[in-house]
């Protein structure tokens, strides 16, 4: 069944309600400046019971050359795998960035996103709420994968993921290399860097798009390969979310899909198989109301006209990236004296992320519970 629904205030004001008890933000004092010491930024807690453990994965496909640097001869992916952990201590809270990945992502930040500061963050310094180390819980648990929006690494999702992982999943983010901001390997190798940087230089054009749509539909398939994966759920935000649509349609063990603004079409209008065919699993369409236009209304409309399990969602006094992190440190920034109020807007929205950030996580949990249940 096909529905449609667009929240209002009122409906994300309850979705902040049901995680009021969690701590969401660390506070930034209302008198910091772009001249005072680079402030810390800080992720919302997640909201779930368990502790959540972390470690990172590199991944060889060695039947796949990589598309934007064919030197490599292979496809390499890197992944962070967050899972509910056991209790204990002794084990740090893990990096959103790693110094080295940070140290890039600094000089490449406001070209990514225009509006973030050119300099005065300490991208190190902010951490994650999931443990390096520690040991899983025992048993066997649902798998949801992560695919971070076009110039973005899969840092900027940690949140999120934490937080599902917090309520009993185990999630994998996963990076796309070469259309990432930055992806830090365990070492070098021939044709690329340690720290390999984004091939993007500024928004893609049309053959650039297809081929990081078609790359990341692979490399998310892959990973199901690799591991063993089946039934799982696939999450993914802007060009991530349109992987994750697409993906669905390709790929029967993926059992539902949510697609956080992701468009349903090529960069020409070439509607996406996905859009054109429809698809006999669940799969959300999520939105803002600061980023919706008619390219996305169009692709999405064609899905929602053929009958199957597609629901669409809108959150208002929202941007493009209320789904990622900045949701937490866009706002944070701004308090902080180092972004306008215009520059925040254009990112996340006006909306305050006490609210936000519980939305987007009832929405995509909730989705979950139902089709990938714990």
């Amino acid at each position: 069944m096909t529905s449609s629904f667009t929240p209002g205030r009122r409906s994300l004001v309850k979705g902040a309600l049901a995680g009021i008890a969690v701590p969401l933000l660390g506070a930034v004092p209302a008198s910091a400046t772009a001249h005072a010491a680079a402030p810390i930024l800080r992720l919302p807690a997640p909201s779930g019971p368990y502790p959540v453990g972390a470690r990172t994965l590199h991944l060889i496909d060695s039947s796949r050359n990589d598309p934007w640097k064919p030197r490599i001869g292979v496809r390499e992916l890197m992944l962070t795998v967050l899972r509910p952990a056991v209790p204990g201590r002794g084990f740090p809270r893990a990096p959103q960035m790693t110094p080295d990945a940070a140290a890039h992502f600094t000089t490449v930040a406001q070209p990514i996103h225009p509006p973030l500061p050119a300099a005065g963050v300490d991208w190190a310094a902010t951490l994650t709420h999931a443990r390096a180390g520690a040991p899983p819980l025992p048993g066997r648990r649902p798998v949801l994968l992560y695919s971070p929006g076009g110039g973005d690494a899969r840092t900027m999702g940690s949140s999120l993921a934490v937080d599902l992982a917090s309520h009993g999943w185990t999630v994998l983010t996963v990076d796309h290399p070469g259309d990432a901001a930055e992806v830090e390997f365990p070492n070098e190798r021939p044709g690329r860097e340690r720290v390999r940087p984004t091939v993007l230089e500024g928004p893609p054009d049309a053959a650039t798009f297809r081929t990081m749509i078609d790359t990341r539909v692979a490399d998310l398939r892959f990973v199901l390969d690799a591991l063993g994966l089946d039934r799982v759920g696939v999450y993914g935000h802007s060009a991530g979310g349109t992987a994750a649509a697409q993906a669905l349609h390709e790929d029967r063990r993926i059992a539902a899909a949510v697609n956080l603004e992701g468009y349903l079409d090529q960069m020409d209008g070439e509607l996406l198989p996905v859009a054109r065919q429809r698809t006999d699993r669940p799969l959300l369409l999520a939105g803002t109301d600061g980023f919706r236009d008619a390219r996305l209304d169009r692709s999405w409309a064609a899905l929602l006209a053929h009958a199957g399990p597609v629901a669409r969602r809108q959150l208002d006094d929202t941007g493009h990236w209320v789904f990622t992190d900045y949701a937490a440190l866009v706002p944070q920034l701004h308090e902080a004296g180092l972004m306008t109020a215009d520059g925040r807007a254009a990112m996340v929205g006006p909306a305050d992320p006490r609210v936000t950030v519980p939305a987007v996580r009832d929405l995509v949990r909730s989705f979950f519970a139902r089709h990938v249940p714990r």
